[in-house]
């Protein structure tokens, strides 16, 4: 059993310390901040809580699966609501067709195929097979590619990939958009399969159709609440890596990764890093973790002769879209707005060229996404009073500034935010919603640059395009240094919070030296709760 220690205490880190921890390892986690959590922080104002980041829970069977690597269960540690409808899609009012009411998407496929049939009649079938081949298509990534630390090619021999290998070609070679737009003609049928490109940190034009497994998750599968938001995610990440014995350190901000060569190579021995007061520190490790943005790991924790992905790589790499966030807090009910909306501009090239065209601007009008957690969890909010996250995908560009409290950020991020309050209040019929806002917060990417070291102040992660997907992705440990591994949504298997979840095993399979395809087995336990010999 080694001593390691974990660089970022976000989903992965925490994770990755549980799952290291339970395994037997002495474990210590530095985090930079005051909090953990990451890039799934929480702000807290005038009895609101905003969830700062990830608000979506899918792949339910990925949070099951690490839960019960943790002797536990998604059951124990979450309260979890069904969310019916799942979300609403609005639409310019002053668009070219007559009818420009919202779509209510409901929970459950045979809801949403009621719901399709309406729009494009006729589209019953077409939409069932989509929706068996998401599934398909789900099913062998999870089986095969997202938990595989791809050491063993020849997992991806087994032959029920080699018998798939005609339609995963087919899936790797089209891309999002035009394979939903061969099955489907109404544009807001067309903009329900292709928006979770977004989710991937790319756009339906690039990202491959592969990525059509995630409406198996939203349309079949149906979207869940974590009541008290994923901040209680968070929290349960984190009481069971101390409960399996993981030590986390936060205002420890890791200076550089520590290193010894030998006569079998360069080795890791340790981290340095500096504490709140500004006092230095080193602290000694057989194996480092690093679940801080891989950029900044390799570039700036560590020297350019021990680095496998330099600038140079880095160079050849595209980024996800910057985000703006606005938590709002609104006096008063808002009943137009479900928990989950998607507000999506008619013309989608002109609004993701400007995230990642040539000449990079903030869309105007954006395609955004509004969470109201108030809708399904009283305690986010005090009484008669709404809670509101505005997500704005923006170009990933520092110099776009910051965000602050009450309109004190950066004048791009403060106009971005009032040109998409102004949206939310037009498009959902809320004439009065500017006037109603209590409390107003937001972040712009300079802020992730500031507070997660994010590539390009990125609000994901390098993009899921082909290039940048599976095999082809940053993988999960050093080349150049034994003892040194990746964890998080910068590295394999890619963006969200299950990706994160799923790294932290590749990282337990890489310390195991376990090639395995997928999940690793759960191990069966005591009574009492431990592990069983």
């Amino acid at each position: 059993m080694s001593r390691v220690v974990v660089i970022g205490a976000g989903v992965a880190g925490l994770a990755t310390a549980g799952l290291l921890a339970r395994d037997g390892h002495e474990v210590v986690v530095l985090e930079k901040n005051d909090r953990v959590g990451g890039r799934a922080g929480t702000i807290e104002r005038d009895g609101f809580r905003f969830d700062s980041g990830p608000s979506w829970y899918l792949m339910p069977e990925v949070f099951d699966h690490f839960f019960a690597m943790m002797g536990t269960s998604t059951a124990e540690q979450l309260d979890l609501i069904r969310l019916d409808p799942g979300y609403r899609v609005f639409r310019a009012p002053d668009g070219t067709d007559a009818d420009r009411s919202p779509v209510t998407v409901p929970a459950g496929r045979e809801q949403v195929t009621r719901l399709f049939e309406e729009l494009e009649p006729g589209s019953t079938a077409e939409l069932d097979s989509y929706l068996d081949s998401a599934q398909h298509a789900g099913a062998m990534a999870q089986k095969y590619f997202l938990y595989n630390p791809f050491t063993r090619m020849r997992s991806l021999l087994a032959p029920e990939v080699l018998r798939a290998l005609p339609r995963l070609a087919t899936l790797l070679g089209t891309r999002l958009q035009s394979f939903a737009a061969r099955r489907f003609t109404h544009p807001v049928v067309r903009q329900i399969l292709g928006y979770p490109a977004v989710f991937l940190g790319t756009d339906p034009r690039s990202a491959p159709a592969m990525y059509h497994l995630m409406s198996a998750l939203d349309l079949d599968q149906g979207v869940s609440y974590p009541q008290g938001g994923f901040w209680r995610v968070i929290e349960r990440i984190e009481a069971l890596a101390l409960e399996a014995g993981a030590r986390i350190i936060t205002e420890a901000n890791v200076t550089g990764i520590r290193t010894q060569d030998g006569a079998d190579g360069t080795r890791v021995t340790g981290v340095g890093w500096v504490d709140g007061a500004g006092s230095s520190h080193i602290e000694s490790a057989d194996v480092v973790v690093s679940a801080a943005d891989l950029h900044h790991t390799e570039t700036t924790l560590l020297p350019p002769s021990l680095q496998t992905y330099p600038e140079s790589w880095w160079a050849r790499r595209t980024s996800g879209p910057g985000g703006v966030l606005v938590m709002l807090g609104v006096r008063g009910a808002l009943p137009e707005l479900p928990h989950h909306s998607l507000f999506f501009t008619d013309d989608w090239d002109a609004n993701f060229d400007a995230i990642f065209g040539a000449a990079p601007t903030v869309p105007d009008p954006a395609s955004i996404y509004v969470c109201r957690p108030s809708a399904t969890d009283p305690e986010v909010a005090p009484a008669d009073h709404e809670n509101l996250f505005v997500l704005i995908p923006v170009p990933a560009d520092v110099d776009l500034g910051h965000g602050g409290p009450d309109g004190e950020g950066s004048p791009a991020i403060e106009r971005a935010a009032d040109a998409a309050i102004d949206q939310v209040a037009t498009w959902a019929g809320i004439p009065d919603l500017r006037d109603r806002i209590v409390v107003r917060e937001t972040k712009g990417p300079a802020d992730f640059r500031d507070d997660y070291h994010s590539w390009h102040g990125g609000m994901l992660g390098p993009a899921h395009i082909l290039s940048q997907s599976a095999m082809f992705r940053a993988q999960n440990t050093s080349k150049r240094v034994q003892g040194l591994f990746y964890a998080g949504a910068t590295t394999a298997p890619g963006v969200g919070v299950p990706m994160c979840l799923i790294s932290a095993e590749i990282v337990l399979k890489r310390i195991r030296g376990d090639h395995s395809p997928g999940p690793l087995p759960v191990p069966r336990t005591s009574p009492a709760g431990t592990e069983a010999s």
